[in-house]
């Protein structure tokens, strides 16, 4: 017999005990298509429901009667000490479910002491985010059919200081999201169920809209043509600037002209990780973008065994994608991750609360990834390992 149980749907993030609790607050506090953008995945979402499958199917292997009573969680990336072994990964369109929800984002991994990572699609300047939130920060970049405009972004983040460079591989052919298309009659235009929804959301209206209006595409606003250059109106352009030419000899180009860090995100098999490697390349993402692009595809938590097994001890290598709880993490820098981005748990804490409901969603990991370590026998992330993994 299963025990079931309802999880806490009440009004304010600060009760919320897990991830998902704070999921269902998030999802009541923004209008249903601006949460769909961010909970959707590519056609049946196989890959979407297939990333935290994978991870429930490992199970921990504790070891007991160990003094773990001084330890930390803290972890090296790139030579540089890191307070928790995680990412805030690159999103777009963040200002749709906060003002300026690239900033809060930034400044709670900051405060944290963790690398965040601000997307070209991001809704404030990536200089204004420099400016605001300080902190280890990371730039991530499509490479698109306008050559003279990714050059622009970066040596715009070269003068800003970004640590990285993080290069999506996967989106060279864009997703077809088809429950997010469903909220809009024609592109841009919502339908009508989803014009009342946002009435029905006079909060969200007077954060989001009162008095700058609908969030612009800040990176890439002075090439876009006029139509475009709100979030609602880019939605329908942006996969225009999409490059199904995108290949390797642009990862030999960007390495050429990008003095720091560079990270290749899109890698699902050890081939790829290994031409990476041979390109001078300093890390990769193990991801398959969250379940928004290929339907079916490999779990990176699947395929991330192997690739450690080529390139490990040679190329810093994170993971992503469905990754909701502190075991979720452990599980990950057991098989052998040096850290873990995580996207949609931080986008929920900003739409239900944020600044504050990010700090809440990091709060939540970090707690349980300190719980697990003591209760795995583990002073440290050194002492994370295979042994623990069943």
């Amino acid at each position: 017999m299963t025990l079931k149980r309802k999880y806490y749907s009440g009004k304010s993030y600060q009760r919320t005990l897990s991830i998902e609790e704070l999921r269902r607050v998030a999802k009541k506090t923004v209008p249903n298509f601006s949460f769909e953008y961010v909970e959707g995945g590519s056609e049946s979402e196989r890959t979407l429901q297939w990333n935290s499958r994978a991870l429930d199917e490992i199970k921990l292997v504790p070891n007991t009667l160990i003094d773990t009573s001084s330890r930390h969680q803290r972890t090296s990336l790139f030579g540089q000490e890191i307070n928790s072994p995680l990412v805030i990964a690159p999103t777009g369109l963040n200002g749709m479910l906060s003002k300026r929800g690239d900033v809060a984002l930034a400044r709670a991994a900051a405060r944290l002491g963790i690398p965040f990572s601000l997307s070209t699609l991001s809704n404030v300047s990536l200089e204004e985010v420099a400016k605001e939130s300080g902190g280890k920060l990371w730039m991530q970049l499509y490479v698109m059919t306008d050559r003279e405009l990714t050059r622009n972004i970066i040596q715009r983040a070269d003068k800003a200081g970004y640590d990285a460079l993080v290069f999506t591989s996967d989106a060279n052919v864009f997703g077809q999201r088809e429950w997010d298309q469903r909220n809009y009659r024609e592109p841009a235009k919502l339908d009508f169920r989803n014009m009342l929804d946002v009435a029905r959301h006079p909060r969200w209206i007077f954060n989001i809209l009162v008095p700058d209006g609908i969030p612009k595409f800040e990176n890439i606003f002075d090439r876009m043509p006029p139509e475009a250059r709100t979030a609602q109106g880019g939605i329908a352009f942006v996969p225009k600037l999409f490059d199904a030419k995108i290949s390797w000899e642009d990862v030999k180009w960007l390495r050429d002209i990008w003095p720091r860090k560079l990270i290749i995100k899109g890698i699902l098999n050890a081939a790829d990780a290994k031409h990476a490697l041979h390109l001078g390349c300093d890390g990769i993402v193990v991801s398959n973008h969250g379940g928004r692009q290929l339907d079916s595809a490999v779990a990176p938590i699947e395929v991330l065994p192997e690739i450690i097994e080529s390139v490990g001890s040679k190329l810093t290598v994170l993971v992503d994608n469905g990754f909701r709880r502190g075991t979720d993490i452990i599980k990950a820098i057991a098989m052998g991750a040096d850290a873990v981005m995580i996207g949609r748990p931080t986008l929920y804490g900003l739409a239900a609360g944020g600044e504050a409901g990010v700090n809440h969603a990091l709060s939540i990991l970090t707690t349980e990834i300190d719980r697990v370590l003591g209760q795995t026998g583990c002073r440290s992330i050194d002492d994370v390992g295979p042994h623990l993994l069943r």
